[in-house]
C-alpha cells in the first residue's frame, strides 16, 4: 500500500458526516420510533447509531437515491430491528430454562414503551400508523408485508394494547462508580484513573471511539478542563468551563453516570454514561453526549434541568 495516500478514515470521514447531517432534520422522528420499540432511551439511541450505520452502508450501494429518506430510514430501522427480535428468540430457545422469580425491573422497563407488551410486528405496525400517519402501503413495505397483513397486525395490536402501570424500583449504583464520580469531581486524575481496566474502551456512539487508560485519561482530562472541546459552537452558550461534575445513578434497572455543568442559567445535565464493569473496575464507558432525544427523556423522567449538545461535535 502506498504510503502517499492519506490514512483510510480520512477518505472515509468526509461521506460519514456529510451522511449525518444531510439525515440529521430526521433524527428526531427516528429515534421517536426506535423509543417505541425499545425498553429505554439508551436502547433506543443505540438502535438509532445501528440503522444510521446501516443505511450508510446501504446508501454505498444503492443505484438511485430514496424517494422518500424519512420512509426510507424508517424501512431499515424496522427491517434491523424485527431481525434483532427473531435472533433474539433464537437464542432464548437455545438458553437454560430461566428462574420464575420476577424480576423488579420488569414492569417498569415495559411500561418505559406504551407498546412494550406487542408483538414485534404488531407494535412497528401500531407505531408507524399512529404516530407517524403512513399509509397502509407504505407500512407494508418497510414491514415487507402485505397491505392485508399491516391491516391484520393493527387489528390485533389495538386489541392487545392496555396502560402499564409505571413502577419505581430502584437500587444503588455499584460502589466503584461513586469512587469514580468522587475522584472526577475532586480532579484526582490518576485516583480516576486507577479504576480503569489498562484496556478500557470509552465510546461516544456513532461518533468516536477510544481505547486504553492513556486515551481515557486524556478524555477525562479534557472533560474537567474544557467541556466545550466537545461541543460544536452553536450549543456553547452559557457553558461555564471546568464546571463538569458527575453523578452516579440508578435508572431502569442499570447503573449510570449523569455528566453535569454549569451554565449562567444554572446547572443542568448533558450527557450520561452506561459503564460496565469487570470486578471492581471499569472496562468500558459508553457516553451519550450527542444524544439530545436520549438525554432529554431520562432528564424528564428524572425530573431533572438538561441541556443538550446537538447530534455531533463538528
Amino acid at each position: 500500500m502506498s504510503n502517499d495516500l492519506p490514512p483510510l478514515h480520512h477518505h472515509v470521514q468526509r461521506p460519514w458526516r456529510r451522511f449525518l447531517e444531510e439525515y440529521e432534520p430526521l433524527r428526531g422522528d427516528l429515534f421517536r420510533y426506535c423509543r417505541f420499540l425499545t425498553k429505554s432511551a439508551w436502547d433506543a439511541e443505540d438502535l438509532v447509531q445501528d440503522v444510521l450505520a446501516r443505511a450508510f452502508v446501504s446508501l454505498g450501494g444503492a443505484t438511485e437515491t430514496p424517494a422518500n429518506p424519512r420512509a426510507w430510514l424508517f424501512r431499515v430501522a424496522s427491517n434491523h430491528w424485527l431481525n434483532h427480535v427473531k435472533r433474539a428468540r433464537f437464542a432464548a430457545e437455545l438458553a437454560p430454562e430461566p428462574s420464575h422469580e420476577p424480576d423488579p425491573r420488569g414492569p417498569r422497563e415495559a411500561a418505559g414503551s406504551l407498546v412494550a407488551r406487542l408483538a414485534p410486528q404488531e407494535r412497528a405496525a401500531l407505531v408507524l400508523k399512529e404516530a407517524f400517519d403512513f399509509s397502509l402501503e407504505e407500512i407494508s413495505a418497510m414491514l415487507s408485508t402485505s397491505v392485508g397483513g399491516v391491516k391484520s397486525a393493527l387489528h390485533r395490536g389495538r386489541g392487545k394494547l392496555e396502560a402499564l402501570e409505571s413502577e419505581q424500583v430502584g437500587s444503588a449504583p455499584p460502589p466503584v462508580l461513586d469512587a469514580f464520580c468522587a475522584a472526577f469531581n475532586a480532579r484526582d486524575i490518576d485516583g480516576l484513573t486507577a479504576l480503569l481496566l489498562d484496556d478500557v474502551t470509552l465510546d461516544f456512539p456513532g461518533l468516536h471511539t477510544d481505547y486504553g487508560a492513556a486515551a481515557a485519561r486524556r478524555a477525562l482530562g479534557t472533560t474537567m478542563a474544557h467541556a466545550s472541546y466537545f461541543t460544536a459552537p452553536e450549543w456553547r452558550a452559557g457553558m461555564l468551563e471546568a464546571s463538569a461534575r458527575f453523578e452516579a445513578r440508578s435508572h431502569r434497572g442499570e447503573a449510570l453516570v449523569l455528566a453535569w455543568w454549569q451554565h449562567e442559567s444554572g446547572e443542568a445535565v448533558r450527557g450520561f454514561s452506561r459503564v460496565e464493569l469487570d470486578g471492581d473496575r471499569i472496562a468500558s464507558i459508553r457516553t451519550y453526549y450527542h444524544a439530545p432525544e436520549a438525554i432529554a427523556e431520562l432528564c424528564r423522567e428524572l425530573g431533572l434541568p438538561c441541556r443538550t449538545s446537538g447530534h455531533r461535535f463538528w
